[in-house]
């Protein structure tokens, strides 16, 4: 057995995440994923289609109302001597007129949606690349995670070799190799379970990008070295300046608010111009005319209210946005932190401390000085500090992900 059963080299290739064993007939990258599942993810579909509706909304907002066509024709009797009787006819067309004060603020509150939709859109965008990433990584390191097991798995199949061995020689006792026996089992258990979870992360990635992959498909990365500035306020800026959200509860209110006017506007009847003819076997009448509605029972109360109510509501939403947008920063700014602050000390001292403590165990019960507790005991002391070591990078990169979304790094310069 090594007296370096956990090389430096190894826990790097595994903190870079390499493939498991053969490499796969394809390969799937970080920018690869994103790519396809910006082509191919539902998600996003459904956004653009609330896009297209809301440009609809724009055109129907828009559109002037359709005229009125009456035509009725009936039989005419005399009832008066020296009259005719025969057939009437009556023509008449009318044309709803579409007041300024009603149609403009009913195409601002169309414009508005559309807006919003757009930013919509975009959230959706930064939060599918976001959902790819942290899948993509939660892959990488489940299977860094299966390698740490793997590793563990095959130092104590060695230690129970050597102790099988040594109990066959009449110089350890038989509960040394019992024991062993269990530890390895749980190792055994321990690595199954971790190939069932790169198992189903990958199954996370797939669903996310939503395309056809292949059933070998590799997933090839390596955990991203970030940095974040020391001040936060900056990337407070950022976020209610870039993120999506934050203007598209602006465009609500603008949105609510154009809806309110237009139910005001409302208030005031829409007018239908009339003209027609009129004819019977005696005389034609031409005839023109306007009718108003009288609002006497429907004074549109009740739509004025919910309009207020939504207004209201979308003012709050907006508030609502921007105090969970800055506290999602801060968490994930806190998490970054603490990793980094993890990380420094697993790099400092604390990972290689552990290594020696296990060599100096591995070389005393090698040369009989020490028991198999004591490996173990050692053996599990760096196990626990690696898989911590493997967290922390991971956490780090996580609480990066969310903040890169968060000021929407990914996002063009331009809104629109």
């Amino acid at each position: 057995m090594s007296s370096t059963p956990f090389s430096t080299r190894l826990f790097a290739a595994v903190l870079l995440a390499v493939p498991l064993a053969v490499p796969a007939a394809e390969t799937l990258t970080l920018e690869r994923s994103l790519e396809l599942a910006e082509r191919y993810s539902p998600r996003l579909q459904i956004a653009l289609a609330e896009v297209e509706r809301a440009r609809g909304g724009i055109t129907t907002a828009r559109a002037f109302p359709n005229p009125e066509l009456e035509f009725l024709t009936g039989g005419v009797r005399a009832r008066v001597p020296g009259t005719s009787s025969g057939q009437g006819t009556s023509i008449a067309v009318g044309q709803p007129i579409d007041l300024p004060n009603h149609r403009a603020p009913r195409i601002r509150a169309a414009e508005a949606g559309l807006e919003g939709s757009r930013y919509a859109m975009q959230e959706a965008r930064l939060l599918l690349r976001a959902d790819v990433k942290q899948a993509f990584y939660m892959v990488l390191r489940r299977r860094a995670e299966y390698e740490l097991a793997l590793d563990n798995q095959k130092l104590l199949e060695q230690i129970k070799n050597r102790i099988e061995l040594r109990v066959k020689v009449g110089e350890g006792a038989r509960f040394e190799l019992v024991r062993s026996e269990a530890e390895l089992s749980s190792a055994i258990n321990q690595t199954n379970s971790a190939k069932l979870r790169v198992t189903q992360a990958l199954a996370q990635l797939r669903i996310l990008i939503g395309a056809p992959l292949p059933a070998d498909i590799d997933v090839v990365g390596e955990v991203q070295p970030v940095t974040l500035a020391d001040d936060l306020e900056p990337l407070r800026q950022q976020v209610l300046k870039r993120y999506p959200a934050v203007q598209q509860a602006q465009a609500d209110i603008r949105r609510a608010e154009a809806r309110l006017e237009s139910e005001r506007a409302l208030r005031v009847p829409r007018p239908t111009l009339f003209a027609g003819v009129d004819r019977d076997p005696e005389q034609q009448r031409n005839i023109f005319g306007l009718a108003i509605p009288i609002p006497l029972w429907d004074q549109r109360q009740g739509p004025i209210g919910e309009s207020v109510a939504l207004f209201q509501q979308a003012s709050a939403q907006s508030e609502r946005v921007r105090i969970e947008l800055l506290g999602d920063l801060e968490v994930n700014y806190n998490r970054f932190n603490v990793a980094t602050q993890q990380i420094a000390a697993f790099e400092g001292g604390l990972l290689r401390q552990a290594e020696n403590a296990l060599r100096v165990a591995e070389a005393a019960f090698r040369f009989g000085e020490r028991g198999f507790i004591e490996v173990l005991d050692a053996q599990r002391v760096l196990r626990t500090i690696r898989a911590d070591f493997l967290n922390a990078r991971f956490e780090k990169q996580s609480a990066a992900i969310e903040i890169d979304r968060l000021i929407a790094k990914d996002l063009p310069g331009d809104t629109k």
